[in-house]
């Protein structure tokens, strides 16, 4: 199965590709697509819409796993992020992938073990997990290998494979 994680954003979109066969995952790619702060959200949304097609269009992943939107302070950030999810998820459906959603804590919990894990600590799992020569850069592009590997973990569980087919 191959898995497209992502990490919505409006100015940056990390994203990841890995491949699982149920035992070993092998990277297919990964980075950010990155908006040019000052530019119109309109716009910003259509190169994020842009983008998640060219990587849907090279990777032609399975099924896409996307971080749930965790609102902090700042609402109109929130809802910012929220309009580039809703685009994400968009593209993803006029694709024909299969989705998912992680909250940060389910995230973690699957990549590190424990779900208030700090953001260090899931680069380096995520590195050795996949096996990768350096962390990868910026930290939105290893929190969505993170997202693909949680998929991974979860939506390809021989429970959840029983669960589905019911």
């Amino acid at each position: 199965m191959v898995i497209l994680g992502i990490d919505p954003g409006l100015a940056i979109i990390g994203w990841g590709v890995v491949r699982f066969d149920g035992f070993r995952f092998q990277t297919l790619g990964y980075g950010s697509i990155q908006t040019p702060a000052g530019t119109k959200t309109e716009e910003r949304l259509s190169l994020i819409y842009d983008g998640m097609n060219q990587i849907i269009q090279k990777y032609h992943p399975d099924e896409m796993a996307v971080e749930e939107l965790f609102f902090n302070t700042n609402i109109t950030t929130g809802i910012r992020v929220a309009e580039a999810r809703g685009v994400i998820l968009l593209c993803g459906q006029q694709n024909g992938l299969r989705m998912a959603e992680y909250t940060p804590l389910q995230v973690k919990q699957s990549v590190v073990g424990f779900g208030r894990a700090e953001k260090k600590q899931v680069i380096s799992m995520v590195t050795m997990l996949l096996n990768l020569p350096k962390p990868p850069k910026p930290d939105d592009t290893a929190d969505a290998l993170a997202i693909a590997i949680c998929h991974a973990h979860s939506g390809c569980s021989r429970i959840s494979s029983y669960y589905n087919q019911k």
